[in-house]
């Protein structure tokens, strides 16, 4: 299976980061991809709380899911959506979800992120969990072959999610994020290329690069990692795609070669 990793630098203008995301969804699917995946929050970056409440849309209304699933069909592409804001039963509170859709533009599974990034940088600070109301569990979902893990951005440092992936006999884990600069720069390749590692699964990492309103700065470097751990493409700066193919055979050699997940002893 040919993919795709989406990497933009979106603002608070929804009408236009639409407009971006299906530029760069029709130049995956003319390099021949089947499943490409936007990063997190690619309908509206920057802003404050209130601004994010504002934008918020419910999920049996939202026109971004809706334009997700005309976008699949549209294409015949598979679309794991990054991530878009919706309302929750909370009305200070919205879901940070990502929805995945098949060829056909049906939804195939909708996760909400589970782990909240509430952090203190010393020169910048976040409290995510202020806002976003937690997701409760894992969601995985089916494409051909491949069964892919559903993951957005501060979830990617915690282990024991990718494990219950793995435990799920996924092969693909998507992680779609907005990582800042500095945890960018130290952290983030590293972190992707253990999840692919321990797993013996490819990951695919969309995220965020640039400057957005409200002075929050993204690192870019979205890229695909094979389950041997080596990075078969990556964007570091700009808006585009980074494409590689996926083998089912390879996977299967990794995992035959190397059968760690086979000798767990902690479940």
């Amino acid at each position: 299976m040919r993919v795709s990793c989406i990497q933009m630098s979106s603002g608070t203008d929804v009408s236009a980061n639409l407009e971006q995301a299906e530029r760069w969804l029709t130049a995956a699917r003319e390099a021949g991809s089947t499943l490409a995946v936007l990063p997190e929050n690619f309908p509206f970056m920057g802003g404050d709380d209130a601004d994010k409440l504002a934008v918020a849309e419910a999920e049996e209304q939202s026109h971004v899911l809706a334009f997700l699933s005309d976008q699949a069909a549209r294409l015949g592409m598979a679309i794991i959506g990054g991530s878009t804001a919706l309302t929750s039963e909370r009305a200070d509170r919205i879901r940070n979800s990502c929805a995945a859709f098949d060829r056909q533009g049906k939804r195939l599974g909708l996760y909400d992120k589970m782990h909240l990034f509430d952090v203190d940088l010393g020169h910048e600070s976040y409290r995510e969990s202020a806002l976003v109301q937690a997701g409760k569990a894992p969601v995985a979902i089916q494409i051909e072959d491949w069964k892919i893990g559903l993951s957005i951005c501060y979830d990617v440092r915690f282990p024991e999610l990718y494990r219950c992936y793995a435990g799920q006999d996924c092969n693909i884990l998507a992680v779609v994020a907005a990582f800042t600069v500095p945890t960018g720069r130290a952290h983030w390749q590293t972190l992707l290329r253990a999840r692919a590692i321990e797993n013996q699964s490819y990951v695919l990492a969309s995220t965020h690069w640039g400057e957005h309103p409200g002075g929050r700065r993204t690192w870019g470097h979205s890229m695909i990692i094979d389950p041997w751990g080596e990075v078969l493409g990556v964007l570091e700066e700009g808006e585009g795609i980074v494409t590689a193919d996926l083998s089912i055979r390879e996977l299967e050699s990794v995992r035959s070669q190397l059968p760690v997940l086979k000798h767990r002893v902690l479940m």
